[in-house]
Order: C-alpha cells, then structure tokens, then sequence
C-alpha cells in the first residue's frame, strides 16, 4: 500500500488551503499514492475563532475534497471543523474517496500545557476504521494528534482489524515536544503491532509565520513500522512524503510479539 503524507502549513483562510490540498493530492496520486494522508486543522489553523469556518460534512469545503479525491482516483484523509450544535464545533478528520466515505470526531481533547481544546471542541466518542483499497481494502484506523498518547484507542482500532494506523495532527511546539511526538508514535505502533502513519503541520517558522499560543505543528511527519521502527521521516518544513508499507508485515509482527492477543488489562 502507497501512503502519501502531505506535510503542510495551513493558513486561516479555508479555500487557499483547499488550492493546497487539490495541489498536493494530485502530486501524491502522481506518485502512485492509494491514500493520502493531510495534518489536522487542513482546513484553517489552529490560533483563529473556529465556529465561523465550521461547515458541515455536506458544505462546500467537504465537498471539494471529495470532488478532488475523485478527480485524482484516491483516497484523501484531512483534518476539518464541522458545527457541533452546542456552540463548539467538532475537530473532524473527513476520509473521501477511492470508495471510501466517512469521518471521524476526535476524542480526547487537547486540555493539557494551558490550552483547552475543550472550550470550544465538543469530543467524539465513537473509534473508527476503514477499509481502503480495491478487491482486498487494507482496514485503516483514524486517529488526531491528543489522541496518540492514549493507547487504549490504538488497540481498539486494532482489535477492529486496522492494521494501519493514521495519526494526522497539529503538534504543539515546546520542550521536548518533537521527542515526545516520534517517541509516542513509535510506542503506538509497538503496542499495535502496526504501521503508524503521522502527518503533522509543517513547521510555520519555516515559511516565515510563527507559532503564537495555539498548537500549530513542528513538523517532522514519520511512518513507524509494527516493530516500532521509524520507516521514514520529513523534516521541519512543508513537504510530500511517499511511503510503501505492507500490511501484511503487521501480521506477522502480530502472530511473533502478540502483546494483543496476551494483554490482559
């Protein structure tokens, strides 16, 4: 399976990252990409007031992803805000295309070092997986940034038979905090036995914006393989990483360290 991991720096402005994702989707499905993969927050950055560009999942935002994944003949995953009815809105990871259409809702909120995503993110609550690819779909689980340091979600997904896991997401900068990123990547992909795709926001200092309080990505996108290597990586800045992983390498990882299938908490 081809995993195209599009490494960007979203702006506050909806449609200009749209042009990004139309750009780098059809340069990923150029490259053989069955499934691309794009940060959390594609759709506006994190740092600005999120209920006016909350749409629906049938607005016009969701609608051209699904039209440009069409275009392209693949799958797009990519972070949006849907409204959540409470005032809130939803961080909601849309996955269109190549067969595929479903979202899910991020469930842990990102209350931790001064920032509550909880104020004005209402949390999802139900883990889900997809099947993507032709006659034998590969099952993907879904994941968003908070969630990666929370291993029991990983080992359900699993248990529902993913056996790749997408983690895209708008790492917070700080101490230690690109450490932490590869390392809790790393440890989901050995408590799984699986492929962990991570994508995060590029680094803004490096196209000349800054950070400001809101956690709007480091960089460093990775893909961990089932036995917690790192299988290739991005640096700070924006870019396409191109990736090919067999799931049936997690298989075998699962059936010689079957942590799984002997946990018994």
């Amino acid at each position: 399976m081809r995993i195209a991991l599009a490494q960007i720096v979203s702006t506050p402005d909806p449609e200009e990252n749209l042009a990004e994702v139309e750009r780098r989707t059809h340069a990923a499905a150029d490259a053989g990409a069955q499934l691309v993969l794009f940060p959390e927050a594609t759709m506006c950055c994190f740092g600005v007031a999120l209920g006016p560009v909350a749409q629906p999942l049938d607005g016009p935002w969701a609608t051209r992803v699904r039209e440009v994944a069409a275009a392209a003949g693949t799958t797009v995953v990519a972070g949006m805000f849907t409204p959540s009815g409470d005032g809130r809105v939803r961080n909601t990871l849309l996955a269109t295309g190549g067969g595929v259409n479903t979202h899910y809702d991020k469930i842990h909120m990102f209350d931790a070092f001064g920032f509550a995503e909880s104020d004005t993110v209402e949390p999802g609550t139900e883990p889900v997986v997809v099947g993507v690819g032709g006659d034998e779909p590969v099952t993907v689980g879904l994941s968003t940034c908070y969630d990666v340091r929370f291993p029991g979600l990983y080992q359900r997904l699993a248990d529902d038979g993913a056996t790749v896991l997408l983690v895209p997401a708008s790492w917070g900068a700080g101490p230690g905090k690109r450490e932490q990123w590869e390392l809790l990547v790393r440890a989901r992909a050995l408590d799984t036995g699986s492929f962990v795709v991570a994508c995060d926001q590029a680094d803004p200092t490096t196209v000349g914006r800054e950070h400001g309080k809101a956690p709007t990505g480091i960089g460093y996108s990775l893909v961990a393989g089932p036995r917690g290597e790192v299988v290739d990586a991005l640096g700070a800045e924006p870019g396409l990483l191109v990736v090919d992983v067999d799931p049936a390498a997690a298989t075998t990882v699962r059936e010689q360290i079957p942590v799984l299938a002997n946990r018994r908490f």
